[in-house]
């Protein structure tokens, strides 16, 4: 698999099409969580190109959230990114505003954890540790059930997600709370470092 740009050059040009920091904190976790899902899932040889389309997913989101996954192919060509890695960018989307559906095990996972992540993130912040170190899935079933918790995180994405890897929700909700906590310090430390 094929990125076409190193991961500081994937980081610079996130960080030019992105000023928010939530934006760029929810970046750097979905790099991490793809990162530990690519060894975890045995495709240990394209972990850099898991980690670094979990890094670019959202990269036109800030500036076009009306044109989420239309604007992001343009700009990832400009820069050199492979067909392979835009596709799989765009495959994040499928249903909600693009129409690649994510078809490799990686496009599956970034389509099921891009939205899980934000909702585990939410609850997280809810624990008096303000950490996934010592979360469990029990406490996401809880929060995925509350559907005014996290409303923006949906729910439907999250469950056609762990269908269509052929999971069971709580299943999802394990390995990605483990995925978060492989990358909670580094993603710290890069966020205390902007």
């Amino acid at each position: 698999m094929q990125l076409g740009l190193t991961r500081e050059e994937a980081l610079a040009l996130l960080k030019k099409y992105n000023q928010e920091t939530f934006h760029i904190q929810h970046s750097l976790t979905v790099e991490g969580v793809m990162r530990w899902y690519a060894t975890a899932l045995g495709y240990g040889e394209d972990t850099d190109f898991w980690a670094t389309v979990g890094l670019l997913h959202d990269v036109d989101f800030e500036l076009y959230p009306d044109e989420h996954c239309q604007k992001a192919p343009g700009m990832l060509r400009e820069v050199g990114v492979s067909e392979e890695a835009i596709r799989a960018v765009c495959s994040h989307g499928y249903g909600l505003c693009s129409d690649v559906k994510p078809e490799h095990t990686m496009e599956k996972v970034l389509f099921a954890v891009d939205e899980l992540t934000g909702l585990v993130g939410a609850a997280a912040l809810m624990r008096p540790s303000k950490s996934v170190m010592d979360m469990e899935a029990s406490s996401v079933k809880k929060k995925f059930k509350d559907k005014k918790f996290a409303a923006g995180c949906s729910r439907d994405v999250i469950a056609q997600g762990a269908e269509a890897l052929g999971w069971e929700l709580d299943e999802l909700f394990t390995k990605t709370i483990l995925a978060m906590r492989s990358c909670e310090a580094s993603v710290n430390a890069e966020m205390a470092g902007l």
